[in-house]
C-alpha cells in the first residue's frame, strides 16, 4: 500500500489474476497530486506484470467515487509550471489507462465529478451504482475539463460532452450516463453491483490474455497522440488555475464544503 501523509492511499491487491487498484481520500475521494501519481505508478506496473490479467479500479469508502482535484491543492498553486504539473497528474493516469495492454474495470459506487468522470470514461468498462450521478464542474470554478476532456468525449460523444462542460453545476444521473455509454452497466445495489464485476472478471481471467491487448488497441485506436495533447491541456488549465476569478469561485466552494 502506498500511503501519503494526510490519510489518502493507493492500495493494490492482485489475486486469481486481477489486479485491484484502489484510491482513497478523506476529502470526498478527491485526487491530489501524489494520490494521482501513484495511481499513474500502480497502473503502469499492473499492466506490466506477469501475474495479472485484468485490473479493477476503485475507490474506498461509502460515498463519493471521485470528486476530481484537490482544492487546497488547487489554492496553493503559485504558477504555471506548479499548474502545469498539478494537472499533468490526471493526464497522466489517463495516458497510462488508455495505453495498459490490459482492460480496466471500473467499479463506480458513486458521484463522480470533475477529474472523477475523466476517470470512469477512462476505464473499459464501468459498473456503476444507480445512485452514481455525474457532474463535471471545472467551469463553474473558471477552468473547464480541458485535460479529461479528450478521454469523456470519445466515450460519450461531443454533444454530451458540451452539455455535462457547460452546464456545469448540474447533476445528471447514472441512467443518463448509461445511456450515452459512460457507465455499461448500472445495479440497485453494492451487492448486485460487485456480483457483476466478479461475474466479468472471472469470465475475463479465461480469456487470450493477447487477445484482449489487440482489442485494447482497437478501442483506443485514434488517441496515439495524447501525450503530447493532455500535456497541453493540461498547460491550460495550469494558467486558468491562476486567475483570481478561479481562485475566489474554490474559496466559495471551499466554504459551503
Amino acid at each position: 500500500m502506498i500511503e501519503n501523509i494526510k490519510g489518502g492511499y493507493v492500495k493494490v491487491e492482485t489475486h486469481r489474476a486481477i489486479t485491484t487498484i484502489e484510491f482513497f481520500h478523506p476529502q470526498s475521494n478527491s485526487l491530489p497530486g501524489k494520490i494521482l501519481d501513484d495511481l499513474a505508478k500502480e497502473i503502469h506496473s499492473a499492466g506490466a506484470s506477469e501475474e495479472s490479467r485484468m485490473i479493477v479500479i476503485r475507490s474506498g469508502g461509502e460515498g463519493v467515487f471521485c470528486s476530481g482535484a484537490s482544492f487546497n491543492e488547487l489554492i496553493a498553486i503559485q504558477n504555471e509550471e506548479e499548474g502545469r504539473k498539478f494537472f499533468s497528474g490526471f493526464a497522466n493516469v489517463i495516458n497510462e489507462m488508455r495505453k495498459c495492454p490490459k482492460f480496466i474495470i471500473g467499479r463506480i459506487h458513486g458521484k463522480c465529478v470533475g477529474g472523477g468522470v475523466g476517470v470512469a470514461a477512462a476505464v473499459d468498462y464501468a459498473i456503476a451504482l444507480e445512485n452514481a450521478d455525474v457532474r463535471l464542474s471545472e467551469l463553474a470554478i473558471g477552468i473547464g475539463p480541458f485535460v479529461v476532456g479528450p478521454v469523456v468525449e470519445r466515450k460519450i460523444g461531443l454533444s454530451a460532452f458540451a452539455q455535462l462542460s457547460i452546464d456545469a453545476s448540474t447533476w445528471r444521473t447514472a441512467k443518463w450516463a448509461k445511456k450515452r455509454g459512460l457507465f455499461a452497466e448500472i445495479h440497485p445495489s453494492v451487492e448486485a453491483m460487485d456480483e457483476a464485476i466478479g461475474r466479468l472478471t472471472m469470465q475475463l481471467v479465461h480469456y487470450h490474455p493477447l487477445a484482449m491487448a489487440e482489442m485494447k488497441k482497437v478501442f483506443w485506436a485514434g488517441t496515439e497522440h495524447w501525450d503530447s495533447l493532455l500535456a497541453e491541456r493540461a498547460a491550460i488549465s495550469g494558467k486558468l488555475v491562476l486567475s483570481e476569478f478561479t481562485r475566489e469561485a474554490i474559496r466559495k466552494f471551499k466554504t459551503r464544503s
